[in-house]
Parts: structure tokens; sequence; C-alpha cells
């Protein structure tokens, strides 16, 4: 059983930020519903709402919607008309194909002074003698009934011999009401036979509790016996059995639609699909086409480039798009399905282009082309000798571990490139010695550079 939640009601907001309160249209179609319930108060100030092919057999709780102008309830299980006294500004009700027998309770809407339009197309009471002038004499504030504007003449022809009209509606509304038990009874003696039928099926035909064995081997004999033949023949059997039109017939339609559906979900619970191979074992890309889409893969040879054009749902956001380019193929992931091509010619990944087309929805493309090949290169093993040599920096590795101080020691006797005749500048390239000889000491040069009164103290340590 299907009820309606505040979460159901709320995703069917969005055009109002998803709030329910303020609600003024709300669409609950086909959701197999049975019960009609919350919405009078969750959504006080509703207009418009869409209760269309359901399973709801009565019309309750929306008396409380006074702003209720318009209520579709077409294919439903309802069989009669109660509870909308308090829709006062109910212009338009719909009950197209429902089972509604007693004509009698159309008077219910009298007091519903707005209405204007009524559906009653497809029910059991648009079959009895004297329906249309029943309805017209009944509900004088109604302007069209199933579809046809009612005229003034049909208002006069409708008040004419009223009581004969209503005498003869009731008569036929009994006999209804009559074969409606019947037809309860025929159902609830077909369900309780159905579920007899079932407990005897579990429980062996003999009446006792069969053993673990036993239902082993008849489960292992019924998969062996069912086939698909039989399937097909129980459905057709289903389907063609003529039986009458009520709605214990079609919540069993329902229900056994139901059954199936779950079926199929255990099937593929305990089947899972297996993974496509995209990359075999070996290393081979395979050419892929989950979502079965057209497309078309040229060469540029102007521009020396590869194009791919695919022919991606026009409507369908970009977001569920992802693109993964490689050397040597293209991956696409549509809405979770793959497609993927091996490309005639390597590519260059990182200057591959993708566009999106905003009138046609295509995706397209663009890949140039590699100026050479890909080729993977063998690794050269390294000569013994630069092994020694790894064994002679050993020492120095274990005292870069210790922390020892190194020096970098330059000889000018090895072949080196540093000259350090020009750190200095010269004063002129005749004068030969750098600028520094004249700092030299005076025992190097055999004068004083000192000043003319400069006194030597020797009980003055030397500055350095």
């Amino acid at each position: 059983m299907v009820y309606i939640t505040e979460d159901m009601v709320r995703r069917r907001a969005e055009h109002n930020e998803c709030e329910i309160f303020s609600l003024e249209e709300v669409s609950l179609h086909q959701q197999d519903i049975e019960r009609i319930e919350h919405v009078d108060r969750w959504c006080r100030d509703l207009r418009i709402l869409y209760l269309q092919n359901n399973l709801i057999p009565r019309i309750e709780n929306v008396s409380r919607l006074k702003k209720l102008e318009y209520l579709n309830l077409a294919l439903n299980n309802i069989e009669v008309i109660e509870n909308l006294e308090g829709c006062e500004s109910l212009q338009k009700l719909d009950l197209t194909v429902n089972f509604v027998g007693r004509l009698s309770s159309v008077e219910s809407l009298r007091h519903n002074l707005q209405l204007t339009e009524l559906f009653l197309v497809g029910n059991p009471c648009t079959e009895f003698d004297g329906y249309r002038q029943f309805v017209v004499a009944s509900l004088p504030q109604l302007k069209w009934l199933d579809g046809t504007e009612i005229s003034r003449s049909d208002r006069i022809r409708a008040s004419q011999g009223l009581e004969e009209v209503r005498r003869r509606v009731l008569e036929q509304e009994k006999e209804h009401l009559r074969r409606r038990a019947r037809e309860k009874e025929e159902a609830q003696r077909k369900a309780e036979g159905e579920e007899k039928g079932n407990k005897e099926r579990k429980a062996g035909f003999d009446g006792r509790c069969p053993t673990l064995e036993e239902n082993k081997e008849k489960e292992e004999e019924e998969e062996k016996t069912t086939s698909l033949l039989d399937e097909e023949q129980r459905e057709r059997e289903f389907w063609h059995t003529p039986c009458s039109f009520t709605p214990e017939s079609r919540l069993e339609a329902h229900r056994h639609l139901e059954e199936k559906r779950r079926a199929k979900e255990k099937e593929k619970e305990k089947k899972p699909k297996a993974p496509r191979t995209l990359i075999t074992a070996d290393g081979r890309v395979m050419n892929v086409n989950e979502p079965k889409l057209d497309f078309s893969l040229t060469e540029d040879g102007e521009n020396n480039t590869v194009v791919l054009d695919l022919a991606v749902y026009r409507h369908m956001d970009t977001s569920l798009i992802d693109v993964d380019v490689q050397p040597t193929y293209i991956r696409v992931s549509v809405k979770g399905k793959i497609f993927q091509m091996v490309l005639p010619a390597e590519v260059k990944p990182d200057s591959s282009t993708a566009q999106r087309s905003q009138t046609t929805g295509h995706l397209v493309l663009t890949m140039p082309r590699a100026e050479g090949e890909i080729k993977v290169t063998k690794t050269v093993p390294r000569p013994p000798r630069a092994c020694q040599n790894r064994r002679r920096r050993w020492p120095q590795d274990n005292k870069r571990k210790n922390n020892v101080p190194e020096r970098l020691e330059v000889d000018p006797s090895k072949n080196t490139t540093l000259d350090l005749a020009n750190i200095v500048p010269r004063q002129s390239t005749r004068e030969g010695p750098l600028e520094t000889s004249r700092t030299t000491p005076p025992a190097a040069t055999g004068r004083s550079s000192f000043s003319e009164g400069f006194v030597d103290n020797p009980d003055v340590p030397p500055l350095i």
C-alpha cells in the first residue's frame, strides 16, 4: 500500500521552492495511492489537485481545502460521491472511469454552488435510464456534464416528470447494489481459495509438514517443469479470461503486475550483470557503444587532426558526460554508459578539445595527431664500472650521514675553467701586477706604507 508522504509532496513542489504550505497545485497521479490523506493539513492553499490513475476507493480528507477549484480523480475505484461539501470553491470535478453506482449520491454536490463542470463518463451510473435528466435536475448550478453543455431546454425537460425519473433511478441503483454484493462475495471466495491453495502448496498436499529433503526435491522438480512457455500461457490466460469490471478485478490486475515486477527484480538481484570488458587481459582495447549513439569518426588531413562527432541526447545536461582521451583510444561516459573506440592514429591527449553543440547537442572531439609513434624504450643495465664507482662513493656517503663537513678543493693543475687572474681588476693591462700588490707588507717591498707621524708602540698587540 502506497501512502502520501511529505517527501512525495515536496518532490512535486520544485516550482514552489519545495515549500508545501503555500502550494497551489500538486500532481500525485500514477503513484498507486490507496488513500487520500495529509493533503488537507499540509497544503491549505491548494487550488488544483491531480489524483488520477491511482487505487483510491473513497473521497475523503479534502473538505478542509476551501480554495480547491479543480479535483481530478479519474481512473480510481470510487463508488460513492461524498465528503465534498467543505470545498466551497470547487468548480470542476472529474470522476471519469470510476465505479460510481449510487447515482443518488450526486445530490451531495448541491452545496458546492461554484461547481460548473462534472465528468462521470465510464461509470456504471451513466448506463441508468434517465441518468442525464436526474443529474441536471439535481444540480442546477451545473453548466457542463460529461463535456456537453447543458442548455435551457435540457433543464426544462429534466424538471418535467422528475419524480418518475427519480423512481426509476432508485430501482436501478438497488439492482446495481445487489449485483455489487454478489461480486464482492465471489471475489472474497476466490481470494480465500487462492490463499488456501498457496498454503497447500507450501505445506504439501497430504497436509503434513514436509522435510528439508522433500522440499529440495520438490523445488528441483518445479524448476525443471516450469518453462518459459508455461509462463506465457499463464499470462495469456490471466489477461484473456473475461471478468466483470469491478474494483476487485482492477486491484487483482494491479497486484499481478506488482508481483511480476518484483519477480523480475529478484532475478536481477540473483544474477548480477557481469561488467563489460573494456580492455582485455593482453591489453587490447575493445570498441563499446552501450548508450547506442550514432557517431562519425573522420581524419582532417589539412589540420592533421582526428574528429569524433558523437550524437549525444539533445536535452541532456553536460554534467552527465565524462570524456577520457588516451593516445590510442577515446572513452566517453554518457549517464554511466560507456562509449569507447580505438583511434586510427595516435593523438595528443593534452591538446585535444571537447565541444558541445547548442543546437543539436552533439559532442565534437578534436584530437591532433601525434608526430611520431610512441614506443617503449628498453632499460640498459649499467656497466660494472659504474657499480665500482658507486662502491667507491660509499665512504663519502657515510660521511654525509655522519654530518661531517666537507670542503671544496680547487686544483689549478687539473683541467679547470676557473680563471683566478681576472677576479680583481687591473689598472692597466701593461702594468702586470694586481692592485693588491700595493698593499703588501713593508718587509716584502722594502718601504713603509705608514704615515709620517706614525709611532709604533710595541706594547699594543696587533689588530690581526
